[in-house]
């Protein structure tokens, strides 16, 4: 079956970096769009980045500058790199992939309804 596993997550101070990764097994993994997504205490799970077959990327503005999605099909490996950390970043990250639009190289959504595959999250904790 299909999983996808993340890890990396962890505390850190404000102004810090972390590098979570994803990696999924059980489906042909260049074929899909991957997602990340946060989801804090309280609050709705949100959009963080994106990254297309083809490797077109986008992320939400407030990580902009910050945050770099990329993926390494090779390994069926994506990740997100984190930098400039801020206490607002504290969340459950989680991975996520979209088999739509297969013929596709630049399609990519920002709508977690579009996702297939979604990992368990793991957690990033930013001090002040």
């Amino acid at each position: 079956q299909v999983q996808l596993l993340e890890s990396g997550g962890g505390l850190v101070q404000a102004g810090g970096s972390l590098r979570l990764s994803c990696a999924a097994s059980g489906l042909t993994f260049h074929r899909y769009v991957l997602g990340w997504f946060r989801q804090a205490p309280g609050k709705e799970r949100e959009f963080v980045a994106a990254i297309s077959r083809g490797g077109q990327s986008a992320c939400t503005d407030s990580v902009k500058g910050r945050f770099t999605v990329s993926r390494d099909n090779g390994k069926n490996t994506v990740y997100l790199q984190m930098t400039s950390l801020i206490p607002e970043d504290t969340a459950a990250y989680y991975c996520a992939a979209d088999g739509y639009g297969s013929g596709s190289w630049t399609y990519l959504s920002q709508s977690s309804t579009t996702y297939d595959y979604w990992g368990q999250g793991t957690q990033v904790t930013v001090s002040s």
